[in-house]
């Protein structure tokens, strides 16, 4: 499916091809920078932590809808085994996991996508081959900290959790920055509650799936205007889901992941970190979010850690 032409002219707008060098692989993460997080320590008050990853078993998000992404099944090697034959000496256990690597909580790296025959900078979508990405694969994102903002655009429009294809619009990111009483800022990391994640820790993983709130094209000029790093939401499809649009499948992922060249996150649980949000009032904190180094995958799994 093509992109429409309304869509193709929003893409150029937004588009950072050649913004950091011809040769860039990290696209928006470039504007983490040391003064970035030298600043987002400062938010570090209380030392209040709170991990924003979902556990990886067999009780994941994956229903079989996207082939071969399964959830982590996780199994024994050794079972306190005796090395040297005696039981009484040194013994070990040790396991081992399969799953898609971006079966839980996790990014896409700006090799997960393309269109048109290309990926973000302009690379050729051919660089995707049976190893992996050897141009933007997960592993240039070697680490991944900055300020977090929290937008709780649920609670910003009073209500827990968004109706399943609510498309947020710029305007709700705006209000739920209002309320937070937070600037967002070059080089923040925005984490966006819609309340989807109820459905999942409720063990309803259907319903989870979609219909899902999430970010629309009218979202895209606003993140391009903000000069924001990456953006992690708290559902499967990152974007609404159904589509806004008939005419254009997942708009959101190419214009970002492609275009913009702005790493996505999903399937991370807000839930305890936006209830302490809305108990003290401060929606911005130092987060760590370093994906784990998979050499040339075009998404990594990862375990957040806000720190306020």
């Amino acid at each position: 499916m093509a992109l429409p032409d309304d869509v193709k002219e929003l893409a150029a707008k937004v588009r950072n091809w050649g913004r950091w060098g011809s040769d860039d692989q990290i696209g928006t993460l470039n504007l983490i920078t040391d003064e970035v997080v030298r600043d987002a320590a400062s938010f570090v008050q209380q030392g209040k932590r709170f991990p924003l990853g979902i556990p990886l078993d067999q009780n994941g998000p994956q229903t079989g809808v996207i082939p071969g992404r399964t959830n982590p099944l996780r199994t024994m090697l050794m079972i306190n085994t005796a090395l040297t034959g005696d039981p009484s000496g040194f013994c070990t256990s040790d396991d081992t996991v399969t799953m898609g690597i971006q079966a839980g909580t996790h990014w896409d790296g700006l090799g997960h996508v393309s269109y048109e025959g290309s990926l973000y900078n302009g690379v050729p979508a051919s660089v995707i081959n049976e190893f992996g990405a050897m141009r933007l694969g997960i592993h240039n994102v070697t680490s991944l900290v900055s300020r977090g903002v929290l937008l709780d655009v649920a609670r910003a429009k009073g209500v827990e959790r968004l109706d399943g294809g609510y498309a947020i619009t710029g305007d709700d990111l705006d209000a739920a920055a209002e309320r937070g009483k937070v600037e967002v800022q070059a080089g923040d990391v925005i984490l966006l509650r819609t309340g989807q994640m109820q459905l999942f820790l409720a063990g309803d993983k259907e319903a989870y799936g979609a219909p899902a709130p999430g970010p629309s094209l009218q979202t895209v000029q606003w993140f391009r205007d903000h000069d924001v790093a990456a953006v992690a939401t708290d559902n499967i499809t990152f974007e609404v889901y159904p589509c806004e649009r008939e005419d254009a499948l997942l708009p959101v992922h190419l214009l970002h992941l492609v275009d913009m060249g702005m790493t996505q996150g999903q399937n991370w649980n807000f839930e305890a970190l936006a209830a302490d949000c809305a108990a003290d009032g401060r929606y911005a904190f130092f987060l760590d979010a370093s994906p784990l180094p998979f050499t040339n995958a075009v998404g990594a799994p990862v375990q957040p850690v806000a720190v306020k």
